[in-house]
C-alpha cells in the first residue's frame, strides 16, 4: 500500500475514517479523483478509495484501456470486495454517431461496440454500461427518431440480456442538440424496449439542470432506474458546493431501498490533498441521515 495512503489516515480530519467504515449508500469515485493522495496509478487510487470506505468505482473510459489494464482493475476490485460501476458504450464520438437517424452504419457501430462491452465487462465483473443515443436528426419527425432509438436499443438488449448486463440510458444537459434530455422521456423508451437490460441512469446534476423537481421525478421513474450519478449544480462538483440538497435526496433514495451504485461523476471543488479530503468530508456529511 503506497505511503501516501498510510499518511492520510494520520491527518486530523473527520472525513477520513478507518478502513472498513463504509457509507450508507454505495458511492463510486473515478480515476483521478484522489490522485494527490494515491498517485496517478488507477489501481493505487482504487486501494485508497477502499481505505476511505468507498465500495465501488466507475470508469467511463474503461473500453479504451488495454486488456491488461482491465484485468488488473478487475483483479484489484475482486481482492478488495468492490463493485465496478458504469463504463461507456463508446463507439467513437458517440454523441454524433446518432441512433436517432436510423442509419444502418450507426446501428452497426452500436451493435459492434455492445459486443466489445460484453468482453470488457467480464474482465472487471461489471454489470452496467452507459448509453447515449446521440444528437437529434433535425430532418426527421421526433417520433420517427424515437422509434429508431428504440429499435437500436432492442438490438443492444438482445446482446446484453444473456449475460445479465444492463444498458443504462443517460439523459444529459450538455447541449440542447442531444436527443435524450429528460427522465420521463427515458422512462418511456425503457418501457418500449421492455427489457431488464435497458434501464435509466439518473444523473442528479443533469436532471437538476434540465428539469428540476428531482425527488418527485425519481419516484415517477423509480421502477426503471438502475443507477444514479451525482454532481452539484452549478459547477458539477461534490455535494454541498451548489444548490442541491443531497442529504434529503440520498435519504429518500436510501429509504426507498436503493442499494446500487451512486457514481461520483463530478470534479473536485478544491485542489490537491485538501480538496480531496474536503470531498470525502462532503460525502460523510451528505450521507449522515
Amino acid at each position: 500500500m503506497p505511503g501516501s495512503v498510510a499518511a492520510v489516515t494520520n491527518e486530523s480530519n473527520a472525513a477520513v475514517r478507518p478502513a472498513g467504515e463504509t457509507f450508507k449508500l454505495n458511492y463510486a469515485p473515478h480515476d483521478g479523483m484522489f490522485a494527490s493522495h494515491a498517485g496517478k496509478n488507477f489501481v493505487d487510487q482504487i486501494r485508497f478509495m477502499a481505505d476511505q470506505g468507498f465500495r465501488s468505482i466507475e470508469d467511463n473510459g474503461l473500453l479504451g484501456r488495454s486488456v491488461v489494464e482491465q484485468e488488473q482493475i478487475g483483479k484489484t476490485l475482486a481482492q478488495l470486495g468492490m463493485t465496478m460501476g458504469v463504463f461507456v458504450v463508446d463507439g467513437g464520438d458517440n454523441w454524433k454517431i446518432s441512433l436517432t437517424t436510423g442509419k444502418q452504419e450507426f446501428k452497426d457501430t452500436f451493435i459492434k461496440t455492445c459486443n466489445r462491452c460484453v468482453e470488457a465487462a467480464k474482465r472487471v465483473n461489471a454489470k452496467w454500461m452507459t448509453v447515449v443515443p446521440g444528437f437529434f436528426d433535425r430532418k426527421l419527425p421526433l417520433d420517427i427518431q424515437t422509434a429508431h432509438v428504440i429499435d437500436a436499443l432492442r438490438r443492444g438488449a438482445e446482446i446484453f440480456e444473456p449475460h445479465g448486463l444492463v444498458m443504462v440510458l443517460e439523459p444529459l444537459s450538455d447541449t440542447p442538440e442531444l436527443f435524450l434530455r429528460h427522465a420521463p422521456q427515458t422512462y418511456m423508451i425503457c418501457k418500449a424496449v421492455k427489457s431488464p437490460s435497458c434501464k435509466i441512469l439518473y444523473d442528479i446534476y443533469h436532471m437538476q439542470r434540465n428539469e428540476g423537481h428531482l425527488i418527485p421525478t425519481i419516484d415517477q421513474c423509480w421502477d426503471e432506474i438502475a443507477y444514479f450519478q451525482i454532481g452539484d449544480n452549478p459547477g458539477r462538483k461534490e455535494p454541498g458546493t451548489g444548490e442541491i440538497n443531497f442529504r434529503n435526496i440520498f435519504k429518500h433514495i436510501y429509504q426507498k431501498g436503493f442499494r446500487g451504485v451512486m457514481g461520483m461523476e463530478h470534479g473536485n471543488f478544491g485542489e490537491g490533498k485538501e480538496g480531496e479530503l474536503a470531498l470525502i468530508k462532503a460525502y460523510r456529511e451528505a450521507d449522515n441521515f
